[in-house]
């Protein structure tokens, strides 16, 4: 499979609802409520950039990257992912975080950082560790999901 990774139409904003489809399904964002055509425009504007893994119009995942913080934390980075549940496995997070890292440098930002990584997401968190991001520590009960029950968080980080 070659597939397509790429800023997406609008300044790097995906605009069509099927894109962030993968957002929507699974533990990446704290959002509670499913994004909508007008949530979801007003959330990928908000962003630095935003880059979506396609092929043939099928979208596979996605990431959104923006400061962390402002003032003398703004150079610290933040970035979210979503890969489909029928895409896992195929390397489309390592392929999205490798780009995320190289577009948070070119954004003039010195350090990226996850503030939530579910502890038992282990794909995600092996996958941060093998591209050299270090664990800052546990967060107990840091996210709540969507049954309700909570798990530990793990903030990572990665010079850039």
């Amino acid at each position: 499979m070659e597939t397509c990774l790429q800023g997406s139409i609008l300044g790097g904003r995906p605009r069509a609802k099927r894109r962030w489809q993968p957002l929507n399904s699974g533990i990446a964002f704290p959002q509670e409520e499913p994004l909508t055509p007008e949530t979801g425009k007003q959330f990928f504007a908000a962003q630095t950039y935003c880059a979506v893994a396609e092929e043939k119009g099928k979208v596979f995942g996605l990431y959104i990257l923006h400061p962390n913080n402002v003032g003398r934390c703004g150079h610290i980075s933040n970035a979210s992912y979503a890969v489909s549940s029928e895409s896992r496995g195929k390397h489309i997070g390592e392929m999205l975080v490798k780009d995320c890292l190289e577009q948070a440098k070119k954004h003039g930002f010195g350090v990226l950082q996850f503030n939530a990584v579910v502890e038992s997401n282990t794909h995600a968190r092996h996958l941060y560790e093998r591209l050299g991001f270090v664990q800052l520590g546990t967060i107990p009960k840091g996210f709540r999901m969507k049954d309700g029950h909570y798990e530990n968080i793990c903030p990572y980080y990665h010079e850039l």
